[in-house]
């Protein structure tokens, strides 16, 4: 029976259940049995404390020397008097003793006893002992002579703090050891044995903490190594997160209402934007300034973009100073259409008169829009019946002399021929499967006859030179015949330039887009037989007066484009070509026929293979008084 057990097993001085054998491995059963055949020395115990206090576990440090020592104690001091709190020493088997103690002694307190100081630790906490296994009963056998008590020195460590205790063993507690008690030899040992520190006693024992911080906690490992894992420090459940502290919970909610408040200040601002910029697009905002003089305070040009709004037509015009606010303009319009351009127009006047200007059927106000319908040649032409058709130089003229407050801008038709005979194709914009031929014509402006395609061209620009007008619409017109199949559908047989010039053909003498094809037949039927094309069309192309019956001198004229006198196709287009004359010369309809001849002033064209059936055809145009040479 050891110092201060009872004779009962089941229970301590103090009235606790004791520690046995058995409940230590029922305790760490979960551990599978990895402690078992362990080296005494790897094993941690705990404390006993002493009645009425709470026990502490402590661990073995680490040693700083080989694995699987521990290093020498450096001293002994006497047993810690009741009332003091100590901590357990372990003396290795075979240990020596430092013969310099770790602790300083201190004056003897009033009651005689001796006090043992600690000093705090610089680096690693204490670790703690492994537990030794309870003092047999009386009834067992001994299985081997315990060696004798030695004083335990003071340790250099800090106080055990309540945080770190463990509740997770119940061991004995166990009254101290005399105080008188010591070990003669620690040679002697050869186990480690429990040493029992009393601790301050109270009435009721303190509740210890199931805290417990991560540097107790340690792996068990190979034997071999010191790490200071004992079974069942794995069984410790994690500690409860701490409750934050309501000042947190303060700043947080001032956080919330913080981010609310700005959202709903961003709400209202994207609200209140959308509603300022809806009714600003609906005009709620827009002046409704007009002036109201119609005659205006001076000439101005203003381009407009194709397909612009009213509010668009609106926004230049009052840039332009010429109507006073948008609003004034949309309200005056009223939905009507207007097509953008360039116009000449006055500043300073009333909104209405400004979209009468706008939308004049005579277009007097429209500059640079220039109308190229099909069939139009670049000479102006006198008909049979006195009236001139103007050419397209006359009209691009038109189209571009404006006076703009006393200042005269635009090209006229000598500038235009002037540009058109001597510039180079390059300069003209003139296309490269037309460029041998107008080169060798350098010199006379008809060259680049049939090169305008017939369109509405929008703007031409007054203040462009005429070598600039000229090639912009050369360039352009040139895109429009290559992608109506000029390069790649051609079926005519022809080069592109000549096809070019067929199709001019076929648009002249053609009023019904249904017969061209059949027209296109005949070109090619006569230009495969080597036979003179014989076409009024041509022949009236130099003529200083156009006529449909061709008679007298005009069949004699000794120029290229007669037909009548040469075989072959003329040397230039005769005129504009349309897609449908195009088309219909790209891919002539099928046939044998020669001739054809217009009848009747509707336009009804009768075909023929022989020359006998084309005259009976003939014959019915004299009786319509069409025409009047050949008639009988």
């Amino acid at each position: 029976m050891r110092d201060g057990e009872s004779d009962d097993p089941s229970t301590e001085s103090g009235g606790e259940p004791a520690v046995t054998d058995e409940r230590r491995r029922t305790r760490h059963r979960d551990q599978g049995r990895r402690a078992e055949g362990m080296d005494p020395e790897r094993l941690r115990y705990f404390t006993q404390p002493a009645e009425g206090t709470p026990h502490t576990r402590h661990r073995r440090r680490r040693s700083a020397q080989a694995p699987g020592t521990t290093g020498p104690i450096p001293g002994l001091t006497p047993v810690t008097p009741p009332g003091q709190r100590a901590t357990p020493v372990r003396i290795p088997p075979g240990g020596q003793i430092p013969q310099q103690p770790r602790t300083r002694p201190v004056p003897p307190a009033a009651d005689g006893q001796t006090e043992a100081r600690t000093t705090p630790r610089a680096s690693r906490p204490a670790e703690p002992q492994p537990p030794q296994p309870a003092e047999p009963h009386a009834s067992r056998p001994a299985e081997r002579q315990s060696p004798p008590r030695r004083p335990v020195p003071p340790r250099e460590d800090r106080p055990v703090a309540e945080a770190e205790t463990d509740t997770d063993f119940i061991v004995e507690r166990r009254p101290a050891p005399a105080p008188d008690r010591r070990v003669d030899d620690p040679r002697d040992a050869d186990d480690f044995r429990d040493v029992e520190v009393p601790e301050p006693s109270s009435a009721q024992p303190r509740r210890l903490r199931a805290a417990r911080t991560d540097t107790e906690v340690r792996a068990l490992h190979d034997p071999g190594e010191d790490d200071g894992w004992w079974p069942g420090v794995d069984d410790v459940e994690e500690p409860a997160a701490p409750r934050r502290p309501r000042r947190r919970s303060r700043e947080k909610q001032k956080q919330r209402r913080a981010v609310v408040a700005v959202a709903v200040v961003f709400m209202l601002a994207l609200v209140g934007g959308i509603g300022y910029f809806g009714l600003k697009t609906l005009g709620v905002f827009d002046s409704r300034k007009d002036y109201t003089n119609a005659a205006g305070t001076s000439d101005v040009i203003v381009d407009i973009p194709d397909n612009s709004t009213l509010a668009d037509f609106g926004r230049i015009l009052v840039d332009a100073d010429v109507v006073g606010s948008v609003r004034a303009f949309v309200d005056a319009a009223d939905g009507r259409p207007i097509s953008g351009g360039i116009y000449k127009l006055r500043t300073q006047i009333p909104a209405s008169t400004a979209v009468e200007m706008l939308t004049d059927e005579s277009a007097t106000h429209r500059v640079g829009r220039v109308v190229v319908p099909p069939g139009l040649q670049l000479d102006s032409k006198t008909g049979i019946d006195g009236k001139v058709t103007p050419g397209i130089f006359q009209r691009i003229q038109d189209a571009t002399t404006v006076d703009v407050n006393g200042r005269s801008e635009g090209v006229t038709v000598t500038q235009l021929e002037e540009a058109a005979a001597n510039s180079t194709p390059e300069e003209l914009g003139v296309p490269s499967w037309a460029k041998e031929a107008v080169e060798s014509m350098t010199g006379d402006h008809r060259r680049i006859e049939g090169l305008i395609a017939p369109a509405t061209w929008e703007r031409v620009e007054p203040q462009d030179s005429p070598v600039q007008i000229l090639h912009d619409m050369i360039a352009k017109s040139a895109t429009m015949f290559e992608s109506w199949g000029l390069l790649d559908k051609n079926n005519s047989g022809l080069q592109p330039y000549e096809t070019l010039v067929a199709a001019s053909i076929v648009e002249r003498e053609v009023r019904h887009e249904e017969d061209a094809p059949k027209v296109a037949r005949v070109i090619r039927n006569r230009l495969d037989r080597d036979q003179k094309l014989e076409m009024d069309s041509t022949q009236n192309y130099t003529a200083d007066v156009t006529n449909i019956d061709v008679h007298g001198d005009a069949y004699k004229a000794d120029t290229e484009w007669n037909t009548y006198r040469y075989k072959g196709l003329p040397p230039t287009p005769i005129a504009s070509v349309g897609m449908p004359a195009l088309e219909a010369m790209l891919d002539p309809a099928p046939g044998r026929w020669l001739y054809f001849v217009t009848v009747d002033t509707a336009g009804t064209t009768r075909f023929a293979d022989t020359f006998e059936e084309h005259k009976r055809n003939r014959e019915e145009a004299c009786d319509n008084k069409l025409v009047s040479t050949g008639c009988r």
